[in-house]
């Protein structure tokens, strides 16, 4: 802040230095434009963007080397009046006081859902035997069907083979399934708290649903002999039924508090005002 000196009958007034306003930025973005277009239109464009774009470069030089240029805007000044209206501090209600309607003080922990899966696996898995003994006439049919992408050749495979047992095949079959399983829990766990109060809803029906979409797209890349093979009304089935046992398990789960919407000095037991429960005056009196 400084205050020049001003002639003798006028008004003295407050200023601030500020950096001098110029026009050379935008000139200089301006010529850039115009010389980039130039290279698709024509010489002459270009040539002028180059121009201005030299001579906004040196303005916009000189205009803080040596020195920087400033200038002098005066500051009108108002006074602030703090009104008070309080003495007492106001304290902020934490849950459980916390009445929420949308966001949940509960969920489900993302254990619960791998759990889920889990136990969503078994159910997927003895559905798709029963598809492969009503169907297939074999109950080795879907698991080599799964593992068929990585163990079978598709110009040798058949139905005789996809039929029979083939003990690497079912190891495969077994790994891929426990896995994709797991990591399908650990999503529905992870979505829990979107639907905390219908997790049954939101495996059964919702998941499955995404789920079989998404597999339908991408199938071809992972695994061109199930999306050839694969009887999609029975793999929507068990799609389901893997949800709805995950559900089933999920709801059996105990639930947890909801820690993320409270403020992060109440989680770390750091003693804040505003945030702290209230003080009864009389405990303090001797």
């Amino acid at each position: 802040m400084s205050s020049p000196r001003l002639p003798s009958g006028q008004e003295h007034r407050a200023t601030v230095t500020l950096p001098a306003s110029t026009p050379w930025p935008i000139i200089l973005a301006f010529g850039s434009t115009l010389m980039m277009a130039g290279l698709i239109t024509s010489l002459s464009v270009m040539i002028l963007g180059v121009i201005l774009t030299v001579v906004a470069g040196v303005g916009w030089f000189f205009d803080v080397f040596p020195h920087e240029k400033h200038e002098e805007v005066p500051v009108d000044e108002q006074p602030v009046t703090i009104a008070v209206s309080s003495s007492a501090v106001d304290h902020l209600e934490i849950a459980p006081e916390l009445t929420r309607a949308l966001l949940p003080l509960e969920t489900y922990p993302v254990s619960a859902g791998i759990k889920g899966g889990v136990a969503g696996s078994v159910a997927m898995a003895v559905l798709a035997c029963l598809y492969g003994i009503l169907k297939q006439h074999s109950i080795w049919y879907p698991i080599n069907l799964l593992a068929a992408t990585l163990y079978f050749k598709p110009t040798d495979l058949s139905v005789e083979m996809l039929r029979a047992f083939h003990l690497n095949a079912f190891l495969l079959a077994v790994l891929i399934h426990i896995f994709t399983s797991i990591l399908v829990g650990l999503l529905y766990g992870a979505m829990l708290p979107m639907i905390p109060r219908h997790p049954i809803f939101l495996g059964g029906v919702v998941a499955p649903i995404l789920w079989s979409g998404l597999l339908r797209s991408i199938l071809d890349l992972i695994n061109p002999i199930l999306r050839q093979r694969e009887d999609w009304w029975w793999f929507i089935a068990s799609q389901f039924a893997f949800g709805i046992v995950a559900g089933l398990v999920v709801v059996r789960q105990q639930r947890v508090p909801v820690k993320q919407f409270i403020p992060f000095a109440v989680r770390a037991g750091i003693e804040t005002p505003g945030t702290m429960g209230r003080e009864d005056s009389e405990d303090h009196r001797p």
